[in-house]
């Protein structure tokens, strides 16, 4: 745009000098023609160039200036997680008076030791804090991002140490109670059979006495197959890892569950997107586990006219494998979620409530998380990750 206004200024200059040309030279004819060409010519380039000025579209007005963007720093100095800005050959960069009060005195036993913790790769861990308080877990969160060309890691730590504290004394007294119960019940007729076993023998009721011994045999019995299975939960079996392929893996389980649950008139189907997915894991425990799901769901769907099962391998976000087990029938009750994985609690009549219990601790084994999930359709769902 500025060139063909030059071009116009320099068009108008050289018909200015061609008028004043043809003035001063009426008495010349061949000076005259010449000013006149020069001043068609200068003529002819203005209005072309005129010409394009005309049609050039008319410029947009400037975008407004952006709007101001909230007080960063404000919102970081007071975020409930301690976060530090760690820069490759520079010490970690506390971002606000949450990590400022994790290294100051009172608080950090060992400062140094707490900021060696974040100077690790990205990933999320847990990891043992050194406070003057003793020794207290945090989750571990780092991420790597390049600002203005340069390389940084984030890292997010919050202690979790109370609320640890909290899970795990439910979770001992849930265990203490459903043990007690199941003690007591065996214990309680072996201790009144013990009592009265003297009375009948000197009263030579042999037939008593028989059914008596009978009976505390029989709870005897029941209370080792107790220890039997706490035993099998408490002391999971170390897993022997290996690549393994998971669409012939879940075939094979899908054959052995195959005859009971159409005997139930039902079916069992497997979905392995995409079907090369493998996991490096213990094919066997991985077996032994999905079956026990598949076993604790047939049960749950006896009396459907159509129970189904649907195990499904997908890659999730974060390209972790995500293994689904879900059915159709009935859900679990609303309000015992949280304790469906503790040991021996169960709402079957005669269940031992160890299933999931195994579960979790095989899963765990394999590195993996197991967990209930809410399925649209209704039905339980649990959700394994990996």
């Amino acid at each position: 745009m500025g060139f063909e206004r030059a071009r116009v200024v320099a068009a108008a200059l050289v018909l200015a000098a061609a008028a004043a040309g043809v003035v001063a030279s009426l008495d010349s004819p061949r000076l005259l023609v010449a000013c006149a060409l020069a001043g068609a010519l200068a003529a002819a380039v203005g209005w072309v160039a005129l010409s394009r000025l005309a049609h050039r579209p008319t410029p947009l007005p400037p975008d407004p200036p952006p709007a101001p963007r909230p007080d960063l720093d404000a919102a970081l100095e007071h975020a409930p997680l301690a976060l530090w800005r760690l820069v490759a050959g520079a010490p970690p960069l506390a971002l606000n008076a949450a990590a400022r009060r994790l290294i100051a005195p009172g608080r950090a036993a060992e400062p140094a030791a707490l900021l060696a913790l974040l100077d690790t790769a990205p990933g999320r861990r847990v990891v043992t804090l050194p406070t003057e308080h003793g020794q207290e877990r945090a989750v571990l969160a780092v991420s790597a991002l390049t600002v203005q060309g340069q390389a940084w890691r984030l890292a997010a730590l919050a202690p979790i140490e109370s609320e640890l504290e909290t899970e795990t004394l439910v979770a001992w007294r849930q265990l203490v109670q459903v043990l007690t119960h199941e003690i007591m019940n065996s214990l309680t007729p072996i201790a009144s059979l013990a009592t009265s076993a003297p009375a009948l023998l000197e009263a030579s009721e042999h037939e008593e006495l028989q059914a008596a011994l009978a009976t505390l045999a029989r709870r005897a019995a029941h209370l080792q197959a107790f220890v039997e299975r706490y035993r099998s939960v408490s002391q999971p079996p170390a897993p022997t890892l290996a690549d393994t392929a998971l669409l012939p893996l879940l075939q094979a389980v899908q054959r052995l569950l195959a005859p009971a649950w159409g005997a139930a008139g039902g079916a069992v189907r497997i979905v392995v997107e995409p079907e090369r997915l493998a996991l490096r894991t213990d094919a066997a425990q991985l077996e032994q586990l999905l079956i026990n799901l598949a076993q604790n769901a047939l049960q749950a769907c006896a009396g459907r006219p159509t129970p189904e099962l649907l195990i499904e391998a997908r890659l999730s976000r974060g390209a972790r494998l995500r293994l689904t087990v879900a059915d159709n029938g009935p859900g679990v009750v609303p309000g015992l979620e949280s304790r469906i994985f503790t040991p021996f609690f169960t709402t079957r009549e005669g269940g031992s409530g160890v299933g999931l219990a195994v579960v979790r601790q095989l899963v765990h084994g394999l590195g993996g998380t197991v967990r209930h999930a809410k399925r649209p359709g209704g039905g339980a769902c649990f959700v394994l990750t990996f």
